[in-house]
């Protein structure tokens, strides 16, 4: 049954209960350690503004989880019946209650001009850091990531007037100290050299390939091409008149080149030469073409390029710009991330996927901020788009094997060691993409993967998981993981030596930056497949994965030898089934396609 939207307006017009008293005490909202790397220089100028954003609750957000996980259901009825935007503001809103007391909170301290969410679940306000601090009953300071030199302003505690706190479901920037990275593990460049290749080398039977063999040289470097032979691609026409389109986000000053995506074009994929893709920006995000990025340059030249002639969007999210607390000119609360969620959940029309290669440590992001995030995701699968992560670069947490120089240490005070899964990989709405190498493909040994501290694991993947952990020896790495977490990652694909066209020149890349990109390709093909004969796109795609997985294993190509080091330990290993290194492995698109057009 489809839910019947509701204006905003109508939550505002019931605001005519009382609200509670803000002369009860201050009470301690949330509070945190700051994260490792983070030290603190100084107090916060009084008269900086910041952008301050209060989340409301969502009461009806379980209801929004059962709409998606029956949408996304392939044995459901309702499978492929996405939500539309109105109709997941309805479900998101907050209870007027809470609308009035926040309201008239923030009015008792003369803050009138408010910017709410089309749902009206957040209230964005600007203000001096003097008045936010004397609000939340807590001091900001300015804070240095010691290996970076990132800046930004925040505080390891706040508090709210206790009448409020079941009104707030949190207040940010406060917090969340970012420590997003792009998940690049390896760029190493080439121009001087060219990589000898044995043109005369007799192909590699794969049964699962294209026509049961791949190039030689697939062995050497990875180019479009042999994305298509490993993953049974060729063949394949898409049209650019379904409507199937394909998106990717860019962060932390990564700008997608067009000269240099015309020359990967012209090397791999010449019937593109003189196509582009449309960029859009986000609070001010800039598209710089004197400074190419590798991260973007990686994710649009692959994306696009496999799924050519499909359209192609670039999101370009204002970065992390350095302040000069000094000049007090600067409004900055370095948070491009959730600037890029608001921004996609206000819009009519989005790319039906979307693919992100970058994270943080779980730890390092506080509860309330993370779970807020990872509704907002929840709501954009809900509208019928397949939003892709890369899993992280650094297996089980460090990527160090070595219990000598590990570097996996709790962040709660403890100092204890324990496996450092990523977010938003970690996120149970999300497809997590993991890394192979190779042909035959094995795992990568830097590939993330591994379980939530923060999510419980969704029933999607019980009984995959719950397989994979009764197969291994009792008490293995017991401690160092939450057994009961959300696993990660749910598919994989190529992450070694991509050749890749930076600043007019070409090196090779590697990375599960590389490997989420390439299924984004995929799964914008798959989706031409549907919107060619009538049917809706995939939308979220993990409860079709785990069920394929399950009862149709050919179409992915199970990948069941490597592991993935880290935090002083061997990590766990890829084996027959689902795992936390490779998920259930590599696509099949011909057999998927098949699949996906019987649904």
């Amino acid at each position: 049954m489809r839910v019947i939207p509701l204006s905003i307006s109508f939550i505002f017009a019931a605001l005519a209960l009382a609200a509670p008293s803000f002369d009860s005490p201050h009470k301690v909202k949330e509070t945190v350690v700051p994260p490792r790397g983070w030290v603190k220089r100084s107090v916060a100028p009084r008269d900086l503004t910041i952008e301050l954003r209060v989340a409301l609750p969502q009461p009806n957000f379980y209801e929004l989880e059962r709409h998606l996980y029956e949408i996304s259901d392939p044995d459901h009825e309702r499978y492929g019946a996405h939500l539309s935007k109105e109709e997941i503001e309805q479900l998101v809103a907050p209870d007027s209650m809470s609308v009035e007391s926040v309201t008239e909170w923030l009015a008792s301290h003369g803050v009138t001009n408010l910017n709410r969410s089309p749902a009206g679940d957040w209230i964005k306000v600007h203000i001096p850091v003097s008045l936010a601090e004397e609000m939340l009953d807590t001091e900001y300071h300015i804070w240095v990531h010691a290996e970076t030199g990132k800046t930004v302003i925040r505080t390891t505690a706040y508090s709210l007037p206790e009448s409020l706190h079941s009104h707030v479901e949190l207040v940010h920037p406060t917090t969340y100290f970012p420590s997003t990275k792009r998940m690049s593990t390896s760029y190493h460049w080439s121009p001087e050299e060219t990589l000898k290749v044995d043109v005369t080398a007799e192909p590699i039977s794969v049964a699962s390939a294209t026509n049961g063999q791949v190039d030689a040289a697939c062995n050497t470097e990875i180019t479009i091409s042999c994305l298509q032979q490993i993953y049974n691609i060729d063949g394949y026409t898409p049209s650019n008149k379904t409507g199937s389109q394909v998106g990717l986000t860019g962060y932390l000053e990564q700008w997608a080149n067009y000269q240099d995506l015309q020359s990967f074009y012209a090397q791999q994929r010449p019937e593109a030469v003189g196509s582009n893709f449309t960029v859009i920006s986000v609070k001010g995000g800039v598209n710089n073409q004197s400074e190419p990025g590798v991260e973007a340059n990686l994710d649009v030249q692959y994306a696009y390029g496999l799924a050519y002639p499909l359209h192609g969007t670039f999101y370009t999210t204002a970065g992390r710009p350095p302040i000069d607390f000094d000049l007090h000119t600067t409004e900055n609360t370095n948070e491009p991330y959730l600037d890029w969620v608001d921004y996609v959940l206000k819009q009519d029309k989005i790319p039906q996927v979307i693919s992100t290669s970058y994270g943080d440590d779980e730890q390092t992001v506080p509860e309330s901020y993370a779970r807020r995030v990872c509704a907002g995701l929840a709501q954009i699968t809900a509208r019928g788009v397949s939003l892709l992560f890369s899993s992280g670069d650094f297996g089980v947490g460090d990527g160090d094997p070595n219990p000598e120089t590990q570097i996996c240490k709790t962040n709660d005070g403890r100092n204890a060691t324990r496996f450092m899964p990523s977010f938003p990989a970690s996120c149970p709405y999300v497809t997590t993409v993991g890394g192979t190498f190779h042909v035959p493909e094995v795992a990568v040994n830097f590939t993330g993967g591994g379980f939530s501290d923060l999510f419980p694991r969704p029933a999607y993947q019980k009984d995959a998981v719950e397989k994979y952990l009764a197969a291994l020896p009792q008490d293995t790495y017991k401690g160092l993981f939450d057994p009961n977490g959300r696993a990660y990652p749910d598919i994989s694909a190529q992450a070694s030596r991509f050749v890749v066209w930076v600043g007019g020149t070409s090196g090779h890349v590697g990375g599960t930056s590389a490997s989420s990109p390439t299924i984004a390709g995929i799964v914008a093909l798959l989706n031409d497949a549907r919107l060619s004969h009538g049917l809706p796109t995939l939308g979220f795609l993990n409860p079709l994965i785990y069920k394929i997985g399950a009862e149709n294993p050919d179409a992915l190509n199970d990948i069941t030898d490597g592991n993935n080091p880290g935090c002083g330990t061997t990590g766990f290993n890829a084996t027959k089934g689902w795992d936390p290194v490779t998920g259930y492995g590599t696509p099949n698109f011909a057999k998927l396609k098949d699949i996906a057009l019987a649904l």
